[in-house]
């Protein structure tokens, strides 16, 4: 990435998709759905994220995990399988995702720069902690935030507030925010963080005025300066 260096002292990053990759449950676990193992976990990911926004939009709140069973159920009953060991077997692999090969990396060369870095996820505590250990990324991580006391999910502007908040505040303008999902850089850019895309698929560009400062399409090319 080029650019020069700037007052930006922290990144964020998001989770799911982003630091951990979502399909790895699938990939790992499920073997037994064949020609099925795509779309299933798309709809899975696709579910679990939609129900997020409709419960906030109801003025709702509910555990991220229910909300990921709820997902992987609608998939399954979608595509017609019903094998309650399966679907165990998915959901215990879904706890422990596998790290993209390009976050540890990314993260180390932050540390070496003197940057703060943070986790700031939908998820639970009791769910990213699970994570971020089974991948090994605790030593370099200075921070972990989640939605949960906030009550609310992404993009919703409260709940960056709360990360900027639980971060140590200041400008949001200070907080570099990194993301595999477009809807989350918009949040961010609406919050006055620098927000910035890691496009992994390839996907075109939306919400236009909602804009990244810069799209990568992974973690390699992300350093402490960010272009602004």
């Amino acid at each position: 990435m080029t650019g020069t260096a700037t007052a930006q002292t922290t990144f964020m990053f998001d989770a799911y998709g982003t630091l951990f990759d979502v399909h790895a449950a699938v990939q790992r676990a499920g073997a037994p759905l064949g020609a099925l193992a795509e779309p299933v976990s798309q709809l899975w990911r696709t579910k679990q994220i939609e129900y997020s926004w409709t419960t906030t939009l109801m003025g709702a709140f509910e555990d991220f995990w229910i909300l990921t069973e709820r997902g992987l159920d609608f998939a399954l009953a979608r595509h017609g399988i019903s094998d309650g060991a399966l679907r165990q077997a998915l959901l215990d692999a879904y706890r422990t995702l596998d790290a993209y090969a390009d976050v540890l990396p990314a993260l180390a060369r932050l540390k070496a720069a003197g940057k703060a870095t943070a986790i700031f996820t939908n998820a639970t505590q009791v769910m990213v902690d699970q994570a971020i250990d089974a991948a090994g990324l605790r030593g370099f991580l200075d921070h972990v935030v989640t939605v949960e006391p906030v009550g609310a999910f992404k993009p919703v502007p409260a709940v960056y507030a709360h990360a900027l908040a639980a971060v140590g505040g200041g400008a949001p303008a200070s907080v570099v925010f990194v993301s595999s999902n477009r809807w989350d850089v918009a949040g961010a850019a609406v919050a006055g963080f620098v927000p910035v895309w890691v496009n992994r698929t390839g996907q075109p560009g939306e919400y236009p005025g909602r804009d990244p400062v810069v799209t990568l399409p992974d973690l390699a090319g992300l350093g402490p300066a960010v272009a602004a």
